[in-house]
């Protein structure tokens, strides 16, 4: 909510300005996309500590200074605003800036600013167009609440409660988690398309709103197949057993693995064709998914067979060359050394000026009126406040020190 509308924004969401109530991931990864889109983003930090992934390894260090990656990778194209929420004189920074912001995101402990007084229902009297986007474990919507509602959560407890870990694995083994955060990372990304519709309706309306943001939801809806085998027809999927499709999963060749999956029968013939097997196109054991699922023991060896005869390159063109969709299995050094990876710009590279340049993912979507991002370093605690309370808030040099002095506000 910026006094000045740009005509011409060279960033989507620019004269957006958001406030980040945010710890961990979820939050800071949704604001880090809004940033990426033009808003402006003033992360609200504990003075002394911060967001505590400020603290968590690993750790880049140059010069003498010292900076957590995780903090680096989702706080870029950021403002830090060190401010004691805990006390009176801090809640009134607080409402101050809110009535200067258009979106707030939230994800603290439930009831967290409820218990400071600081609820969305007092803030959307303030003001009446502010969007909070509050994210938690199981939601907090007045109608929705479930039992839940009050409980933290992690990402592994979202993909543990919504079955997606009860997919990953095999068979004879526990159940496993996908990747570190991904509950949080996806729950960020969903989030702030909640924003971006919330925006859209205050175009027309207006009016700002709650939006409300579960990371169960997220992962349930996340795993939608799972939902629409049972509800259909009965079948609860099971980790390592295909009950529909066969092949697909990580297939070893000489030098490494390739990812193979087989849809249809259209492209189980190719499949065969590139083999040299075409005869198992009209096997009664390979006719179709449910069949050929049912007879992977007789198949897999077949495919394994012919994959090790090829490294991993020669696999990836013979297979996509023949019509089968296939991708190498990469490691961190295979991704920055791919082509397609560096034409499309995926690795951003950033440059803090205490600890040198390094590369972080891009948000992944293009805009042909828009394609550059900012690449502005996460900051460091504290950094932006001067401005915000001199500045945006217009506060006098007597009020600022006093917050100063009474360790309401810390400079960075």
């Amino acid at each position: 909510m910026k006094n000045k509308k740009s005509k011409t924004p060279s960033r989507p969401l620019e004269d957006i300005r958001v406030i980040g109530l945010e710890q961990y991931m979820a939050g800071p990864y949704c604001t880090m996309l809004l940033a990426d889109a033009g808003a402006e983003v003033i992360k609200i930090e504990r003075p002394k500590y911060g967001d505590p992934r400020r603290s968590m390894p690993p750790f880049v260090e140059k010069n003498g200074k010292k900076k957590a990656a995780g903090y680096m990778a989702y706080n870029r194209n950021k403002k830090s605003l060190a401010l004691d929420l805990s006390k009176p004189e801090g809640q009134g920074v607080f409402l101050d800036l809110a009535k200067k912001s258009d979106v707030i995101v939230e994800n603290l402990r439930p009831g967290a600013m409820n218990k400071i007084g600081l609820s969305y229902e007092l803030l959307k009297e303030k003001n009446p167009q502010l969007i909070w986007a509050l994210i938690s474990g199981f939601g907090q919507l007045e109608n929705y609440k479930g039992p839940y509602a009050d409980r933290p959560a992690f990402d592994i407890v979202a993909e543990a409660m919504s079955g997606i870990m009860n997919l990953v694995g095999f068979e004879d083994k526990p159940p496993s988690w996908t990747i570190y955060g991904m509950a949080d990372i996806y729950t960020g990304m969903v989030t702030a398309f909640g924003i971006m519709q919330a925006l859209f309706m205050r175009e027309r309306t207006g009016e700002g709103q709650l939006v409300d943001s579960a990371m169960f939801d997220n992962m349930l809806s996340l795993n939608e197949s799972m939902v629409t085998l049972f509800s259909t027809v009965g079948q609860s999927p099971t980790r390592g057993v295909p009950k529909n499709l066969f092949p697909r999963g990580a297939y070893k060749t000489k030098d490494g693995y390739i990812a193979l999956n087989v849809p249809d029968n259209r492209i189980w013939g190719r499949l065969c064709e590139a083999m040299d097997r075409e005869d198992l196109k009209a096997d009664n054991r390979s006719k179709n998914g449910t069949e050929r699922a049912a007879n992977a023991k007789f198949l897999q060896p077949i495919i394994e067979s012919w994959l090790t005869t090829m490294n991993r390159g020669e696999a990836v063109q013979k297979l996509n060359a023949a019509g089968v969709p296939t991708g190498p299995v990469y490691s961190a050094k295979d991704i920055f050394e791919d082509p397609q990876v560096k034409a499309r710009g995926m690795l951003m590279p950033i440059n803090d000026t205490e600890i040198g340049e390094f590369a972080f993912t891009r948000s992944p979507i293009h805009l042909s009126k828009a394609p550059e991002l900012p690449k502005n370093p996460a900051p460091n605690l504290g950094s932006d406040s001067a401005w915000v309370l001199r500045d945006l808030l217009g506060y006098k040099d007597a009020k600022v020190k006093t917050l100063i002095s009474n360790e309401i506000v810390e400079l960075g």
